[in-house]
């Protein structure tokens, strides 16, 4: 790679680390995993950042690799166990309400499909519009909108959101709502 290119590419990577390490964070449910999946997708970035350069949006492009590669390490990860390190609820309350809804709502994300997350942390938590989703996943705005419903059902079925994560459940699939999820 060039030295301009790749002088280019710290920038992008500096300016972009934080925002990507949130959203990765939201895809995968893991600090860890979001942090690999960063990576990789910045890996395969760097490969191929002289023509990334010339898009019209270097941003997005970079953007779908993860989303892809989050897609694509869901699809390694098939298990018929899911082995976990929480312990069940207890039935007494807690004081941390706030970290209990805020888990409640990672834990319902994680259990939604691959593309159905994906629409629902880009277009409520990351505050994307439709169109922009629609561009990011490489698809439809109608099939944004369907994800859309499907995962609001799913959530809204979801017993543990109560409270301030319940903006989340009780969004209109085209509004945005991303101040009612940070409580």
């Amino acid at each position: 790679m060039k030295t301009s290119a790749e002088t280019e590419f710290r920038a992008f990577v500096v300016s972009s680390w934080p925002r990507m390490l949130r959203t990765a964070r939201l895809l995968t449910g893991h600090h860890h995993d979001a942090e690999d999946l960063v990576q990789a997708a910045l890996a395969k970035a760097y490969v191929k950042w002289e023509r990334i350069q010339r898009t019209e949006d270097p941003d997005a492009y970079v953007w779908r690799i993860m989303i892809n590669a989050n897609v694509d390490r869901l699809r390694r990860m098939r298990a018929r166990e899911w082995l976990t390190n929480r312990f069940p609820e207890t039935a007494a309350p807690d004081r941390t309400d706030g970290l209990a809804q805020r888990s409640a709502i990672a834990e319902a994300l994680d259990r939604l499909p691959a593309k159905q997350r994906a629409v629902i942390v880009l277009r409520y938590l990351e505050d994307h519009s439709e169109t922009e989703v629609a561009r990011l996943l490489g698809t439809r705005v109608g099939t944004v909108r369907s994800h859309t419903a499907r995962a609001l059902r799913k959530l809204r079925a979801e017993p543990g959101i109560t409270g301030a994560g319940a903006g989340l459940a009780a969004a209109p699939a085209g509004g945005r709502t991303s101040e009612e999820l940070h409580p």
